[in-house]
């Protein structure tokens, strides 16, 4: 099922938005304000901004160039064809990469009317641009401003839910294969996604905090979500290359069921902890615990030595896991108590 997300619909008001202001204004032809406008929608407020001063900058440059070149050699194809050539490696020289669908329209625009009558029918598509830019920028800023904290939260929530299933079932081999990896690619892809929304946070917090508050102890917790979420998916990944390669007996499957719930169930519990769910999550020993069933496994002489390596393999990752949890457990302590003034003995590490 399609579903339209505010960013298209956003998208939609800024294109009418361009196109009433450039009619209202005598602009001519104002289909090009909504060309400009669709480049320049983005999925955050700081971002959207920065678009408008790249693409701002580029477009100058590339008018500049493309008045220059009529003047000196005219708008023949040929001309157009060397001067879209120059501002291309230009913007590339300059790290304007994200502005040069947008330049290259400008200068086209510019560059391909029949009659040219200098400085003042450049500067009336180039308005025609800016117009365009300064809607989306607009509509971006007015209608629907995107809470990322709250989709981060919820984006993660729906994450754990799949890598709980993923965890519990993966050593009993409950689900049949085409669930699991299902639920596996699922799990790939939503990551991905937390991933963007965390550099989105953690670009507003550095570049626009001043004119939206936030919390750097929150991003800091967020960063350590995200790094727990990675390593349990990176411990379903090496135990699906190790487990059942190791041949293992019915006590050492059971052993290593047990371990997956226990963590996946403090998982649990320190993310509803954070929500405000519960009083407390109490996972005090859980390193301890996982170390010293990792320190068993190399220790038992009684298995295959290149089996025990694989499992030592996935004791390691199991360890790695009950670590990073422990970790966003007392990073959520600190977050919970600790006020709102010290906020800024907390970085990112």
């Amino acid at each position: 099922m399609i579903t339209l997300g505010p960013r298209v619909l956003k998208t939609g008001l800024a294109v009418v938005l361009a196109l009433y202001i450039t009619r209202c204004l005598g602009l001519e032809p104002p289909v090009f304000a909504a060309i400009a406008a669709t480049f320049t929608i983005q999925p955050s407020i700081y971002r959207s901004w920065k678009q408008v001063i790249e693409q701002f900058q580029a477009n100058t440059l590339g008018a500049v160039i493309a008045v220059t070149s009529i003047y000196l050699f005219g708008n023949n194809p040929i001309v157009i064809g060397l001067v879209v050539v120059i501002v291309i490696i230009i913007s590339l020289k300059l790290k304007m990469e994200s502005s040069i669908s947008l330049t290259l329209i400008t200068v086209l625009i510019m560059m391909s009317s029949q009659e040219f009558e200098g400085i003042i029918t450049a500067a009336n598509k180039f308005v025609i641009v800016l117009v365009g830019m300064g809607s989306a920028f607009l509509v971006n800023l007015v209608i629907s401003p995107p809470n990322f904290n709250k989709n981060f939260r919820e984006k993660m929530d729906e994450s754990f839910r799949t890598l709980s299933l993923l965890i519990r079932t993966v050593i009993s081999n409950e689900l049949t294969e085409k669930t699991f990896q299902t639920q596996w690619n699922q799990l790939n892809k939503d990551i991905n996604k937390i991933e963007e929304l965390y550099k989105i946070l953690d670009e507003e917090r550095e570049k626009i905090s001043r004119v939206k508050p936030t919390d750097v102890r929150e991003i800091v917790v967020f960063k350590q979500m995200l790094s727990c979420l990675k390593q349990g998916s990176k411990l379903l990944d090496i135990v699906e290359d190790h487990f059942f390669q190791s041949q293992p007996d019915r006590q050492d499957t059971k052993e290593f069921d047990r371990h997956l719930e226990e963590l996946i169930q403090y998982h649990e519990m320190v993310l509803l902890k954070f929500s405000g769910k519960i009083k407390a999550a109490d996972t005090e020993g859980i390193v301890e615990e996982t170390g010293q069933f990792l320190e068993t496994i190399i220790q038992d002489e009684t298995i295959d030595q290149q089996h025990r390596l694989r499992l030592i393999i996935i004791g390691s990752a199991i360890y790695d896991y009950a670590f990073q949890l422990e970790r966003l457990n007392e990073l959520i302590s600190q977050y919970q108590k600790r006020p709102e003034p010290e906020r800024s003995k907390f970085r990112i590490l």
